[in-house]
């Protein structure tokens, strides 16, 4: 099983901090599991202009089969102006919404008021939801104080939440995958 940690932007650090974190507690617990991360940051991703996403090259096609061919995924935004970023929303649009169907979804977010988790409530899980992806009941918020000046994560609540997002995308990931391969046996 693959599980890519996507840090949904083009700016700043903290939010690959939190889901490289997440990559590093299940790599810890659960070595079975490969773990890769989509750091947006590295990749010159085209914007989605509504055509067949297999005609995309470049890194926009390395970016697009990355996400295809993950099992499950811990996805993290900032939050800028009350809303994901426009890069994480290109991905979204980029993506056929059936690379996405039948997956596990875990939410990051960072930002610098502690409404800001919001987000992922309003607008992270409908986004799923139209994909038909499977979403983790937790998520994590970390607000730029739970972060050192070094960018390390320093408030327990949030490493606390930080591990067990990483069981229940894993946990709900090996019950859905043990059923599919159920459903395909029989």
């Amino acid at each position: 099983m693959k599980l890519l940690g996507i840090s949904g932007t083009i700016t700043g650090s903290k939010t690959k901090v939190v889901v490289q974190k997440v990559l590093e507690e299940v790599q810890k617990h659960h070595p079975d599991i490969e773990v890769e991360i989509l750091d947006l940051k590295k990749f010159d991703v085209q914007f989605c202009d509504g055509r067949d996403p297999s005609t995309y090259t470049g890194d926009t096609k390395k970016v697009i089969d990355m996400v295809k061919e993950a099992d499950f995924y811990v996805i993290g935004t900032p939050i800028f102006q009350g809303s994901i970023t426009g890069a994480l929303k290109n991905l979204f649009d980029l993506v056929p919404p059936q690379d996405f169907r039948h997956k596990v979804m875990g939410f990051v977010a960072t930002g610098g008021t502690y409404q800001h988790y919001l987000v992922i409530e309003n607008q992270l899980k409908p986004i799923a939801g139209y994909l038909r992806a499977y979403v983790a009941p937790g998520y994590v918020y970390a607000h730029n104080d739970h972060f050192s000046a070094k960018n390390e994560i320093i408030n327990e609540d949030v490493l606390r939440r930080i591990t067990s997002l990483s069981e229940e995308v894993v946990t709900m990931q090996k019950g859905l995958h043990s059923k599919q391969i159920e459903y395909t046996t029989k």
